[in-house]
């Protein structure tokens, strides 16, 4: 399945670089990695969160439809991971938007926040509303830590500043869920559930493991992995990471590759460990590389030599993601490595001249090049980025949800946004979910698709009251 060219125009406009800060602090992410452990088992969180966790409305607006309750609460992660969080995000901020007449029951949906929904005013619009007005169904709207009053000043528009931010928002809102879940539960609403588009599915699926009872779960435009999301070639954002500064931090600080690699746990058949074991045993020196390329190091590699050995292997494949079963062949080693090097605007005649060079830092420190210029240097970032990004966001690395059935996923057919080869897919981890998919890419589906993701609501929880018409 090819991608959307949409997607592709759509990204290009967009100038902004993500993690321009780098991977984040290394004692943040042990601290991050350490708490992942205890919040990705359902049975190690049954405490975390007292079942009367204050939640404080602040003001209520009256609507012709409905009220609008505005709240807060202090996130949980602050107390459980104190300090993790910028100052800004501490304070979690909610709309509670309920319909003037219920139609049946009094059911609930919570919905998060995806990529760039800073307040609150594009889901109430498009997906709360609607949603009272088709099914008599109230929402709720957290505001993601890192957006809106949460945003940290330093923050450019909705890029997180690193990598560990997204592990950081990912963990807040997974308690945050949990806050809200329960205080809706003790107000007497009945039946609850979960959805968010993109990113806010995502994190929403997060949530949904974390809760010890069957609820319906509706993620939208989102997959098993956010790893796939920053490391595939043909994925949009991966073009959007600042790897230059990563790489450069990944090569000077040593904490990266010798403790925390060390704390990486998931190891599934998708898992980094593939492609860590790839990187140690195709290690070697530039001629070795040269001699399989057929290149002396008198000559430069050119775009028409590069764009004829790309011919030759698969395009639009995953860089360093294992296809199923089997290992990347020599010719993917090739490929990464070259592909690397071109990136960085550099050629294999180039090398040692820049070897000897000096690189400067963001912090403004200046390094000795030759650590930031070994040609491995791309694909074992790459490789430590998908580590990473699997042991916080991966859905096989958290607690299967309690009623798999009550979980239907929308998805895009040709999302260049959310590429979905190279990892496992939701019906693996979640047997029995329901996975329905669209025509179209992210952008397309995210426009003119919201009445087919509200249309998945009603079902999960048609569904879920069907099942459990007792569970209140």
């Amino acid at each position: 399945m090819g991608v959307s060219r949409l997607d592709v125009f759509y990204r290009r406009l967009l100038l902004t670089k993500l993690f321009i800060g780098g991977w984040g602090k290394p004692e943040d992410l042990k601290r991050i990695f350490e708490f992942r452990k205890v919040i990705g088992d359902r049975e190690k969180c049954k405490t975390l969160v007292p079942n009367d966790y204050p939640v404080y409305i602040d003001k209520i607006e009256e609507h012709p439809d409905c009220h609008i309750h505005n709240g807060y609460f202090i996130s949980p992660l602050e107390n459980l991971v104190p300090g993790i969080l910028p100052p800004e995000a501490v304070k979690a901020r909610f709309q509670f938007i309920v319909p003037k007449k219920w139609q049946k029951n009094r059911p609930v949906c919570i919905h998060l926040a995806g990529t760039g929904d800073h307040f609150f005013w594009r889901r109430r619009t498009l997906m709360a509303r609607p949603m009272i007005k088709e099914a008599g169904m109230a929402s709720v709207l957290l505001e993601n830590p890192y957006y809106g009053y949460r945003k940290p000043k330093d923050q450019l528009r909705s890029s997180l500043k690193n990598v560990s931010d997204l592990f950081v928002m990912g963990g807040a809102l997974i308690l945050e869920s949990t806050v809200l879940l329960r205080w809706l539960e003790r107000e007497g609403y009945w039946p609850l559930g979960m959805t968010g588009i993109s990113m806010g599915g995502y994190m929403a699926s997060l949530a949904v493991t974390n809760w010890p009872k069957p609820i319906p779960l509706i993620p939208c435009l989102s997959w098993s992995t956010a790893s796939s999301v920053f490391t595939t070639f043909s994925g949009v954002l991966s073009k959007a990471v600042n790897w230059t500064e990563l790489e450069k931090q990944y090569a000077i600080n040593s904490v990266y590759e010798t403790e925390i690699i060390k704390l990486l746990e998931y190891c599934g058949a998708d898992s980094f460990k593939m492609a860590q074991e790839l990187v140690k045993n195709s290690a070697g020196p530039v001629e070795s590389l040269e001699h399989l390329l057929g290149f002396s190091r008198d000559h430069s590699v050119s775009v028409e030599q590069y764009s004829k050995i790309r011919g030759e292997v698969d395009t639009g494949r995953g860089l360093l993601i294992g296809r199923g079963s089997g290992r990347p062949s020599s010719r993917d080693i090739v490929d990464q490595f070259i592909s690397s090097i071109n990136s960085n605007g550099t050629n294999l005649d180039t090398l040692p001249r820049r070897l000897h060079e000096k690189e400067t830092l963001q912090d403004g420190k200046t390094v000795d090049s030759g650590k930031c210029c070994r040609p491995s240097l791309h694909r074992e970032s790459i490789s430590f980025m998908k580590g990473v990004m699997d042991e916080c966001t991966h859905m096989a690395n958290f607690s299967v949800p309690v009623d798999p059935s009550l979980i239907i996923v929308v998805q895009a057919k040709e999302d260049a946004y959310i590429p979905r080869a190279g990892v496992l897919s939701l019906q693996e981890i979640w047997p029995g979910c329901e996975v329905r998919y669209l025509s179209g890419g992210h952008i397309s589906a995210y426009l003119f698709k919201q009445s087919v993701f509200r249309q998945a609501i009603y079902d999960a929880f048609n569904r879920f009251c069907l099942k459990y018409p007792n569970l209140q």
